[in-house]
């Protein structure tokens, strides 16, 4: 059994202690129950809800959605957030005394947090953590369909038919299609297809041009990332993406041989006014099928005009039978000037990225430990003597020594970071700068090593709402603010067995003694995942 370290047993002893009694459980979700991501560091709604309730005055402290085969440790990692960082506006506190329904998580509870002065205790039920289960399954229950019954195996069919199709070879998400529809309230739907770049499979129909270039535009501005969670809500269009069943463990990214299965197409809807919505209407529904077919249509007859990166000018009418038993006259059309616009939308983005330092991730060997700490002054002095060792600026020895980050890896891998370390011009500095991904709404604060040749390296993402790092990070600047700005790099072997994380003198191989540096410094703001890919 893993037990707190001591530093996070004072943290935790010196919060308040509140007369309350909190609830504490896990339980299994039933598909589509609805999970609010804010609540959760997983956006999944697969798997065991956790769940911590202030019985006393009737909050939800914290809760989060994990996989079933998930250890009891997740269970206090949660406990950890209710206490330090509740999601309500409730203060941070201990409780005086914890209850739930499970004997092995009671015992498992007790090892933990024992000297916490908290009391543990059996109950046979939880009313509070009760309701709230019913709440949730309540609404599960009363959830549409995500797709209106009598048009599902139509529709799953056109789905099915655009997989085969694989437009995403094709057509990258700037070469858009107007499909002329006139029923059902709709005009012209304008098509852009997800997937060249092998992430995530689809198309997205938007109801206007103005909507699809609005959200481009703002993608591409380097947004705060409430805005550009703003930017994609804000979009006006429905939508068909696929997923597997299989949580993408037999899916490398190659469509080829991609069994059907596997796939699961997802309908939806997205509105300024409606936010994102997972399943379809009866008319949103009749307006798909009808649509897919004639996108499929065009493509069969046009493939060969498409290839090779072509986009000319094609305009095509095909009549496809309507889910309601008449016949529709759709116009499928390329739009080759829109697809230049939005291309050179793009390029003025990577015009402007070619300005900003390169962020490399090949620095820092793979499974390396890392840590946030401090050495001694005493052991500072000895390794300025007895290691590789830079100092770039004499930091003022008070506190409790130099903030340090450590890197722990196989001495052949320490030794070949310290040569590309040296080859750069050696180290110049350290710095954390905000980082987010605005397709997944995480938010992260990354580190970054600085070379002297001006290349950025990437040492770590840490989750901003992670307790831990949380902590380590408000050590550091503090032990910063004590050194005049100073910290360390060190390297050192010894990543198995007992020195790991705890490296005796003769593991360490390096101390770069440098600057700790700001955003400011750096040129950077905030640094996002553009497209899902590399931080920029």
């Amino acid at each position: 059994m893993t037990g707190l370290n001591p530093s996070t047993h004072r943290r935790l002893l010196e919060l308040p202690q509140i007369s309350s009694v909190w609830e504490g459980d896990r339980r299994v979700l039933t598909s589509g129950a609805p999970i609010d991501p804010a609540w959760s560091e997983s956006s999944s709604t697969e798997g065991e809800c956790i769940l911590w309730v202030d019985g006393s005055q009737g909050v939800v402290r914290a809760m989060d959605v994990v996989p079933v085969e998930t250890g009891h440790e997740a269970i206090v990692r949660t406990l950890l957030r209710a206490m330090e960082h509740p999601h309500n506006p409730a203060k941070p506190a201990r409780p005086q005394k914890i209850v739930v329904r499970d004997r092995e998580t009671l015992f498992y509870l007790r090892g933990v947090l024992q000297d916490l002065e908290i009391v543990l205790d059996y109950v046979p039920e939880l009313p509070l953590i009760d309701e709230i289960f019913r709440g949730f399954q309540e609404t599960t229950n009363t959830r549409p369909p995500a797709i209106p019954p009598q048009f599902a195996e139509e529709l799953l069919a056109k789905a099915s038919s655009l997989w085969e199709d694989a437009p995403w070879s094709l057509l990258p998400d700037h070469k858009i299609l107007e499909i002329e529809l006139n029923r059902w309230d709709l005009g012209c739907v304008y098509a852009s297809v997800m997937g060249m770049l092998g992430m995530e499979y689809g198309i997205l129909l938007y109801r206007s041009l103005d909507s699809l270039r609005q959200f481009r535009q703002r993608v591409l501005s380097n947004e705060s990332m409430e805005r550009m969670e703003e930017a994609f809500l804000a979009q006006d269009c429905l939508f068909l993406t696929y997923e597997t069943d299989d949580d993408d463990e037999e899916f490398d990214g190659d469509l080829e041989g991609m069994p059907d299965a596997l796939l699961n197409p997802v309908f939806g809807n997205l509105h300024p006014l409606e936010g994102i919505r997972s399943f379809l209407y009866e008319e949103e529904a009749m307006a798909l099928i009808v649509v897919l077919e004639a996108f499929h249509r065009f493509l069969k007859s046009h493939r060969r005009k498409l290839m090779n990166d072509e986009f000319p000018a094609i305009s095509s009418r095909f009549k496809i039978p309507s889910p309601e038993g008449d016949t529709i006259s759709l116009k499928v059309s390329t739009l080759p000037e829109v697809a230049e616009e939005l291309y050179a939308m793009v390029e003025d983005d990577e015009a402007d990225l070619s300005q900003m330092p390169m962020i490399r991730d090949d620095l820092v060997p793979e499974n390396s430990f890392l840590s946030l700490g401090v050495v001694p002054w005493e052991v500072v002095e000895e390794l300025r003597s007895s290691a590789t060792h830079v100092q770039l600026d004499s930091p003022t020895q008070a506190g409790d020594g130099l903030p340090i980050i450590l890197i722990q890896t196989s001495r052949p891998k320490a030794k070949q970071m310290i040569e590309e370390i040296e080859a750069a011009g050696g180290l110049g500095g350290i710095c954390f700068n905000p980082g987010a991904d605005p397709f997944m709404g995480d938010r992260y604060d990354i580190g970054l090593l600085q070379t002297q040749n001006g290349d950025l390296h990437l040492f770590g993402e840490f989750e901003e709402d992670d307790p831990t790092h949380a902590q380590a990070r408000k050590k550091w600047d503090q032990r910063c603010k004590k050194t005049k700005g100073i910290c360390g790099l060190l390297i050192a072997k010894g990543l198995t067995g007992a020195s790991r994380g705890n490296p005796s003198l003769k593991d360490m191989m390096a101390l770069y003694e440098v600057r700790s540096l700001t955003s400011d410094d750096l040129g950077l703001g905030l640094l996002e995942r553009k497209f899902a890919v590399d931080w920029m």
